[in-house]
């Protein structure tokens, strides 16, 4: 494996009985990066990310974890990663400190108990209640402690922000910037747009089984279509327009103002648009979130649940 990438898998398959969840998964993460994973529920998501750390075993393909195969040494993987699951277990009759101090004995390495305890007061979380107590948002506040606590060289995290208030939302993603400027590598699954949007470096986008696309966060959103609103100071002859490529007209109304859409470049439209009398031009941005459901468009292939 390039010493430069922390992930690195080719060809990963994976069926439980007739259901194939991955179809040929192929995906690279380079260190020191925030990777954000986008798919819907059952695009294969936390299949993928439960053979990176061997908790399922695939039927084949390649992969290597900070350059290690988890199947032949997951224990080495393991104490290496911060992993936050989607669904959290914990053993309920323990105190916050008590289930964070087993985590660390599980890990074999020492923990920096100051460094908990700072990331307990970031995320306004008492160490003292017993795990039963805690809300659902408490609860996944223990998640993301015990995934970071080791300052570890790769964060694997599924969801982390689910069940959190927007301040603490905006708090985890604030400690996942400062652990990649430190030299971790994130590797994060999200449905939240907005907060994809705010930390990835890039984005992989994962469709029935199968990774379709992988962009930095920015260039996805620039290679969208982008709709345009152009008014003119009278009614005009569309053809000139609409004949562009990737030019589609959306609406017009009163003759005097249309509503494009665009995709690829803008330079054809804006020089075409240069012999009429335009009064107003306004571009619409489009979101990661439109970007991201573009690769949803119904499918011939049926779409297979992610156990």
């Amino acid at each position: 494996m390039s010493e430069a990438l922390a992930i690195e898998i080719r060809d990963l398959v994976k069926s439980y009985g007739r259901v194939r969840a991955l179809r040929g998964v192929n995906l690279e993460v380079r260190r020191g990066e925030i990777f954000a994973f986008l798919g819907p529920n059952g695009a294969g998501k936390t299949t993928t990310i439960r053979c990176m750390l061997d908790l399922i075993r695939p039927d084949h393909g390649f992969l290597r974890v900070l350059g290690i195969d988890p199947q032949r040494d997951p224990v080495a993987v393991r104490q290496r990663v911060g992993y936050l699951p989607g669904e959290l277990h914990f053993d309920e009759n323990l105190t916050v400190e008590g289930a964070l101090r087993l985590f660390a004995a599980m890990r074999g390495k020492a923990v920096d108990w100051a460094w908990v305890r700072a990331l307990a007061e970031r995320l306004d979380l008492d160490l003292r209640p017993r795990i039963r107590n805690l809300s659902k948002g408490n609860k996944q506040k223990v998640g993301v402690i015990q995934a970071l606590m080791h300052r570890p060289e790769l964060l694997i995290l599924d969801e982390p922000t689910l069940g959190l208030d927007p301040l603490m939302q905006r708090e985890v993603l604030r400690l996942m910037r400062e652990a990649r400027d430190a030299g971790a590598t994130v590797f994060f699954a999200s449905h939240i747009m907005g907060e994809v949007e705010q930390v990835a470096d890039r984005v992989g986008i994962i469709r029935q089984g199968v990774v379709v696309e992988v962009a930095g966060t920015e260039d996805l959103i620039r290679r969208a279509v982008r709709r345009v609103r152009v008014r003119f100071e009278g009614p005009v002859d569309l053809r000139p327009l609409t004949a562009l490529p990737g030019v589609r007209l959306l609406r017009r109304e009163d003759g005097e103002e249309l509503l494009l859409q665009v995709e690829g470049r803008m330079d054809p439209l804006i020089k075409a648009l240069a012999a009429f009398p335009v009064r107003d031009l306004e571009t619409e941005r489009p979101s990661l979130e439109e970007v991201f459901l573009a690769y949803y468009e119904p499918s011939p292939v049926s779409s297979e649940a992610d156990p």
